[in-house]
């Protein structure tokens, strides 16, 4: 953990020399994300059939809010001790992020519960705001 703090001060001011500048006062445009922490939730008996229709409607909808712009960065953690996986969303205020969150099969069905973070980042690369661009 303590490598992963230090990397994250070291590589952050580079980020933010490269990030474009706003025209009003030359500082790195910098904007807040929703860091989201996807935990074991306490409904966890479904059937394996059950578990693949869950989890299959988990993928599709994080393809659906990857589409749509809202969800900047998803995926799993190779081990669990902290959590499941991250969601990074990108949405004007906390009840957004709630709804959008309540779109999720696998929150739905209680096999996942979540821990919302507010989160800043400069605007560039994979958080740049908008609807990611099609190749």
């Amino acid at each position: 953990m303590r490598k992963a703090i230090a990397l994250f001060f070291f590589i952050m001011p580079h980020l933010l020399m490269a990030q474009p500048k706003t025209e009003k006062n030359n500082s790195p445009q910098i904007k807040q994300f929703w860091f989201v922490l996807l935990k074991v939730g306490p409904l966890r008996n479904q059937d394996s059939l059950t578990t693949l229709k869950i989890q299959a409607g988990h993928m599709e909808n994080i393809n659906r809010l990857y589409d749509e712009g809202k969800l900047k960065v998803a995926g799993p953690f190779a081990d669990n001790k902290l959590a499941q996986g991250i969601f990074i969303f990108d949405c004007e205020t906390e009840k957004e992020l709630t709804d959008l969150l309540g779109t999720d099969p696998a929150i739905k069905a209680g096999r996942l519960i979540f821990e919302i973070y507010p989160w800043y980042t400069a605007t560039i690369g994979s958080f740049t705001p908008g609807k990611p661009l099609k190749n």
